[in-house]
């Protein structure tokens, strides 16, 4: 193959993770395939870049391998916007299929991977060990078989079968398929339309079943407003009452009026917005209506509400509320509503103006918002809100700050957004909640900082910044959830080599240490993960020498889950490989026969590095028959 094609290949795998990356997010049955799919994908972008900006000529079987995972990726990008752009109800008559689908296609790409000769790709420690992290990924998920979801296809029957089902299942089947507003039921009904224009003939009546069961979601979703017709062909509604009764589920149980910005309390009830704030402005702690007290008083917005009272205003002839923004001008295919975009707006306006409560509320409210959806990331964005999260993150309030790290956590979802975060130098403020804000700050600041390091550039500002101390400092003190995340950034921020020396002279190695000797506290798969990253460090290989691990390491050889006798080999073998004080000890507590145990059952990278430990034996017997 001529220099043309090795460049054409090299240069085009970056691109085929780019666009993985930018795909949008799905929901629906196949959401978690999907994003496992995406979020491996995206861990082998170091690989790529490094082989693309590398000045070697690649050899012909790296090539070969190369071009496998290429085929591999294409078609891995075809699978994912079937997926994301077409029918959900499609989607789920076929759920066992499309799961054969994402089956078959991780397969594809750990047979590309398992082809490639990593030992010839020449590439840096820290992209190898990530490189072959993500291989074991891949083998752990080919080995995983996607479970039928029985409720889903017993729901899906009764929906095709009976004339009235049991509102109980019309629920349950539009919150797992996320078609839970007139938009989102707007935009099935188009890809069915699709669905039907592009088939060769539907001979079992597939379509005219998703058209009946998707009759049925848009009926239920009408039914908190009995007087609202909706047809596609009248152009006009006929006004049935000169002054309609406002239905109760309209009215706001405080003013009694109808609702133009109706938002759900902690007890699950609704209000219209500013009737709410007024009572929790005056130090009230409860539900209005319940009476029960409120767990915390962040407002969600009621959209499906909110989409609903607009259908029945125009439908009635009654003149939408004031600040009701542009519901009626609502197109089927948008992806943000203009309703979203208002309260965005609006939102933005008391960030930068109000007072200190209402800036607390906004942030908290944005917070919500950019967890919703990846539109609301994107729009968050555009309206420039993120310069001013960052600005509260140094808020005296704790509340205040908690909601700013929290809506930069959500926003930093979205890779264009991680850009501006650390273009706008959030990442010291960051690091400054991770050091001093309460827990939950501190938690969602080491979660903010993991998903900022993705990039690989801000690996370093991160590590620059003084991260570390703090991130090892939250896995001593945290919360098991403030463990997990803090172990989470710190793996990832260890794949940079310089950040492996900062957190071994941190002092790392003793808190992990801990984690192994103490299964029961969950921490064991991090721990030993974080030790194989670190081990492959020169100072790290001394600290973790000295915290004397062999009994540990070998009693996870023997006898832990696959990665994690995995992770436990690949220390001992960094251990060994250096330091002959280090082999010996290994013999002595009788590493042999665990590690041909390994080398014959083992993963195929446990595999590896059980065989290399156990030629290091064979290589020091002859010379050291004493040993």
């Amino acid at each position: 193959m001529g220099p043309s094609e090795e460049d054409m290949v090299v240069n085009q795998l970056p691109e085929s993770v780019r666009e993985i990356s930018g795909l949008p997010e799905c929901n629906g049955i196949c959401k978690k395939m999907y994003g496992d799919l995406i979020r491996r994908v995206k861990l082998l972008s170091p690989l790529f870049e490094e082989l693309r900006d590398g000045e070697e000529e690649v050899e012909l079987d790296v090539l070969k391998g190369l071009e496998l995972l290429k085929i591999a990726l294409d078609s891995a990008i075809e699978l994912l916007k079937s997926v994301s752009q077409g029918s959900k109800l499609f989607q789920a008559s076929q759920s066992e299929k499309i799961g054969l689908e994402f089956h078959h296609m991780t397969e594809d790409i750990e047979a590309a991977l398992s082809k490639l000769p990593i030992d010839k790709l020449g590439i840096s420690d820290e992209v190898r060990e990530q490189t072959e992290l993500v291989h074991a990924q891949f083998k752990r998920a080919k080995e995983r078989v996607n479970l039928a979801d029985t409720q889903l296809d017993k729901d899906l029957a009764i929906l095709q079968e009976e004339k009235d089902p049991d509102p109980a299942v019309l629920k349950r089947l539009s919150e797992k398929l996320h078609l839970r507003t007139i938009n989102e039921l707007k935009k099935e009904s188009l890809a069915i339309h699709e669905l039907v224009i592009s088939s060769d003939g539907d001979p079992e009546d597939v379509f005219g079943k998703m058209s009946s069961i998707l009759k049925k979601l848009k009926d239920f979703v009408q039914s908190e407003n009995p007087e609202v017709e909706i047809s596609q062909d009248e152009k006009t509604t006929t006004i049935k009452h000169r002054s309609p009764v406002i239905p109760d589920d309209f009215r706001c149980p405080i003013s009694l009026e109808l609702m133009r910005d109706p938002v759900i309390v902690s007890t699950g009830q609704t209000y219209e917005r500013s009737c709410i704030q007024k009572w929790l402005d005056a130090g009230h702690k409860t539900c209005p209506k319940s009476q029960q007290a409120l767990l915390h008083t962040a407002l969600t917005p009621n959209y499906v509400l909110k989409s609903l009272i607009a259908l029945w205003c125009e439908n009635n002839g009654v003149e939408l509320p004031k600040k009701q923004g542009s519901c009626r001008n609502k197109k089927a295919g948008n992806n943000v509503s203009d309703c979203d975009r208002s309260a965005i707006d609006a939102l933005l306006v008391k960030l930068v103006n109000g007072s200190p409560e209402q800036k607390r509320s906004a942030a908290g409210e944005l917070r919500l918002l950019a967890k919703r959806n990846s539109d609301n990331r994107i729009c968050i964005a555009e309206a420039g809100a993120i310069p001013f999260l960052v600005e509260l993150l140094s808020s005296n309030d704790t509340r205040t700050q908690e909601h700013a790290v929290t809506a930069l956590l959500n926003l930093s979802i979205n890779d264009g957004n991680k850009r501006t975060i650390v273009d706008l130098r959030a990442i010291p403020a960051v690091v400054e909640v991770l050091k001093n804000g309460s827990m939950e700050a501190r938690e969602n600041a080491a979660a903010t900082l993991f998903s900022l390091s993705v990039i690989d550039e801000n690996k370093v500002a991160i590590g620059a910044a003084g991260a570390i101390p703090a991130l090892i400092t939250l896995l001593r003190e945290g919360t098991p959830r403030g463990k997990k995340d803090a172990a989470t950034a710190i793996f990832n921020l260890s794949i940079y080599q310089g950040n492996k020396a900062r957190a071994i002279r941190a002092g790392i190695v003793n808190p992990l240490m801990g984690f192994l000797k103490d299964a029961g506290g969950g921490m064991v798969d991090e721990a030993l993960a974080i030790l194989a990253i670190l081990a492959t460090h020169h100072e790290g290989k001394t600290a973790i020498g000295e915290a004397e691990p062999m009994a540990i390491l070998l009693e996870f050889i023997r006898t832990g889950s696959p990665r994690n006798r995995e992770n436990a080999a690949a220390v001992l073998w960094s251990l060994c490989s250096t330091d002959f004080e280090q082999l010996k000890l290994a013999r002595e507590h009788g590493a042999e026969e665990a590690l041909k145990e390994v080398s014959e059952n083992g993963t195929e990278r446990a595999k590896r590095k059980a065989g290399s430990i156990l030629e290091l034996f064979q290589r020091f017997d002859k010379p050291s028959p004493n040993l």
